[in-house]
């Protein structure tokens, strides 16, 4: 039996531009560019969070963050792309200037999709996990629903679950309420 090679970052820089490339476990998972209800659901979620906790970090509740779109994250061997990470800048005062970053976030959001979900869910949520990220939000625009998770232990506990309309205020970003229905408009 011939032994199994486990992927490495020269097989995700080797990827055409339009396909994103993740290692989970020493596999290589590929993805082309996601459909546009995940980027809207992403862009808009990104947008809502950026002003009150990047631009304005003075704003009550807020203590500053990082939040970057699509970051790379190289955590232990694995290199995983959420569609949204943050980091509370006392952790990550700045943006470091080379590709990747090491620094476990303290919040991530993965938007589900169809060919994604099951990955995110049964893949990554350990790993996050497992590397001390705080809070993960899963947003499933098909479903137009979004799940809060705090990590507890080695696993996460779901804090709540909001659909369609719902006005949201959720942790780590509890100090801006939003309506969950700009994810889900272009």
């Amino acid at each position: 039996m011939g032994s199994v090679r486990l992927a490495t970052y020269p097989d995700i820089e080797a990827l055409p531009e339009h396909v994103t490339g993740e290692i989970i476990d020493g596999v290589l998972y590929t993805q082309p560019l996601p459909p546009n209800v995940h980027v809207v659901a992403s862009s808009a979620l990104g947008n809502i969070l950026f002003a009150p906790f990047w631009c304005r970090p003075q704003a009550p509740g807020s203590e500053g963050w990082i939040v970057l779109r699509k970051p790379e994250l190289h955590l232990r061997g694995n290199v995983l792309v959420p569609d949204l990470a943050g980091w509370r800048r006392q952790r990550l005062p700045e943006v470091p200037n080379r590709q990747g970053l090491e620094l476990a976030p303290d919040w991530v959001c993965e938007i589900l999709s169809p060919s994604t979900a099951a990955k995110d869910r049964a893949k990554k949520l350990p790993i996050y996990s497992k590397e001390g990220v705080h809070h993960t939000w899963l947003v499933d625009p098909a479903a137009k629903t979004l799940e809060v998770f705090q990590r507890e232990g080695a696993g996460w506990l779901l804090l709540g679950t909001w659909a369609d309309e719902a006005t949201v205020a959720a942790e780590p970003f509890a100090a801006v309420a939003f309506e969950l229905g700009l994810l889900w408009r272009a």
